[in-house]
């Protein structure tokens, strides 16, 4: 016989968990109190349970493979939504767990109680409460097994005390392998070679199914082939393409008229692994040509022919479908394709080259405001980092500045935001630091979405995670003034100045925040001092934080 805690925990041994992020209270004392029987699994403790979703969605990204979170009681698991937001949109497999109070209080209204279960539903793939403790071992297999299937995503496990203390005749599952990775139709896959052979001014959109296939060799390969310009769609959160390649053209907007703009009026388009499209204004402008062919291919049904119709959609493993289509493009290039392929990798090299000069004179431009450009900071912040680095960054306002000066071009490099709830940045980079142990690692966060999880500073400090965390402080919600500023434009609103959407009177010191929590800290408000501050920051091998004034721009 053995207690429903211990086949909790024997069952994440069997899975191979590393971590438990969390913030426990009461509910969870049955795991806590067993932890110690299992060394080979750390309680990451965090100090607010948004950052404890925050690290454990990061971790899934960055590790590939499921994080487990413990979170307490209703109001814990609320605390955590906003996160747990993020998590479900980026399809991050994370397990959640949170303590309920012992079932036979179900109908005296114990304390802090609620259907949990009701609570996780719209965030989560599958969410169940264990009421017996033999149901764990098959409740974790199939938590594991949802989780992890495309479209993966988080599931949610409520664990009532009684049940976690229960003996049951029971044994964990043993791991399973299942190969998910379908095959793509070999006709839809002839179909699709055809259109692009045709194509005259195709364009590929991709997004992060990319990078959780590994894919990204492929995508450069057919890309390559083809000369068609790639696009990442909005908040793109790993590397799906190398961001210096000059086929890459960046990240594309929220709404269809501006999306159309960018991609140029394509007679194919390419889309692979991603939600085509987020939007946040609307303009009845389609995002392409009525008459152009759209190819589409999704490790899942979920996502394929979701808001616009296709042509050819492929429900497989997007890495061998992107693998076989480009061999069967590369067998029908004739050579008046390959002299049409040659002309458009053309107009994109000098096109990017273009661009670049435009970013550079604007650069200067901006050389010697103080406070400093974004652009400054970034073509500062570059030569200072260390090799092999790893980048986590919430940066609304400054992405492109970010990509056009530091160089990110393999899997693992960078990670974003995903879902658009502000306040991942920090969480993230930490969760990030475990999945990347042997790599150092810079976080950059824009100082409003700081202020949602600050107190990941003290889980830095406390586990001793070596990361350089860098603030752009420019005491503003600034994204939101960029968006009332294009709100007043969409709707032809007249209004003027920015209504509480300053972070002044009085400023935030981060730097005393930063030492309240126990990591160090200095303010950097000459540019000058990036590269020597950035470059001492990492020589710590500790937590520290750099204090960065940015231009507050409108």
């Amino acid at each position: 016989m053995t207690q429903g805690k211990h086949l909790f925990m024997q069952s994440l041994i069997a899975r191979n968990v590393r971590y438990i992020f969390g913030n426990p209270g009461t509910t969870e004392t049955p795991l806590l109190d067993c932890l110690a029987d299992y060394p080979q699994i750390e309680y990451i403790l965090t100090l607010h349970e948004g950052v404890a979703v925050g690290m454990a969605d990061a971790y899934a990204l960055a590790a590939g493979q499921p994080a487990v979170l413990n979170l307490h009681v209703a109001p814990g698991l609320g605390n955590g939504l906003g996160m747990l937001y993020n998590a479900f949109t980026g399809r991050s497999p994370v397990i959640i767990t949170a303590g309920e109070p012992d079932t036979r209080l179900r109908l005296r209204d114990p304390l802090l109680s609620h259907d949990l279960v009701a609570m996780s539903a719209p965030f989560t793939k599958w969410s169940v409460r264990a009421e017996r403790a033999d149901e764990l071992p098959l409740i974790l297999h199939r938590a594991f097994k949802i989780a992890q299937d495309p479209p993966s995503g988080p599931v949610f496990i409520a664990l009532p005390v009684n049940v976690m203390e229960e003996q049951a005749d029971a044994r964990p599952f043993p791991p399973a392998r299942p190969f998910t990775g379908a095959r793509p139709d070999p006709d839809a896959l002839q179909e699709a070679a055809s259109i692009l052979l045709r194509a005259r001014r195709p364009v590929i959109v991709c997004g992060a199914g990319v990078s959780r296939a590994h894919a990204q060799a492929e995508l450069v390969s057919l890309a390559e082939r083809l000369s068609a310009p790639v696009w990442n769609t909005l908040l793109t959160s790993a590397v799906n393409f190398p961001m210096h390649h000059p086929l890459f053209r960046g990240e594309l907007t929220d709404n269809q008229a501006h999306i159309r703009h960018c991609l140029g009026e394509p007679d194919v388009v390419l889309l692979v692994g991603g939600h085509f499209f987020s939007e946040v204004f609307y303009t009845p402008t389609p995002s392409w040509p009525a008459e152009a062919a759209v190819i589409q291919i999704e490790a899942a049904p979920e996502a394929l022919a979701r808001n616009v119709p296709v042509t050819v959609g492929l429900v497989a493993d997007p890495r061998e479908s992107l693998q076989e289509l480009d061999t069967l493009v590369a067998a029908g290039a004739t050579a008046e394709f390959q002299a049409a392929s040659a002309a458009r990798r053309e107009e994109y090299v000098n096109l990017r080259l273009q661009e670049r000069q435009e970013w550079k004179r604007s650069l200067r431009e901006g050389w010697d405001l103080r406070p400093m450009t974004i652009a400054r900071l970034m073509t500062e912040l570059g030569p200072a980092l260390p090799p092999n680095v790893v980048v986590v960054s919430e940066v609304n306002t400054g992405r492109r500045d970010l990509i056009r000066a530091i160089p990110f071009e393999r899997p693992g490099d960078y990670y974003g935001s995903r879902g658009g709830g502000i306040g991942q940045g920090l969480p993230g980079a930490l969760g990030c630091r475990l999945a990347h142990p042997d790599r150092p690692l810079l976080a950059l966060s824009s100082d409003g979405s700081a202020l949602y999880s600050i107190q990941a500073l003290w889980t830095a400090a406390h586990y001793h995670l070596p990361i350089t965390f860098v603030i752009l402080n420019n005491r503003a919600y600034q994204i939101v003034k960029q968006n009332l500023d294009r709100y007043r434009d969409f709707f032809g609103v007249s209004g003027s100045g920015y209504p509480h959407l300053d972070l002044t009177e009085p400023d935030i010191d981060y730097v005393q925040l930063a030492q309240g929590f126990g990591v160090p800290a200095r303010r950097v408000e000459d540019p000058t001092e990036i590269g020597p501050a950035v470059r001492a920051a990492f020589e710590t091998e500790e937590p520290y934080l750099l204090d960065v004034l940015v231009s507050a721009g409108p």
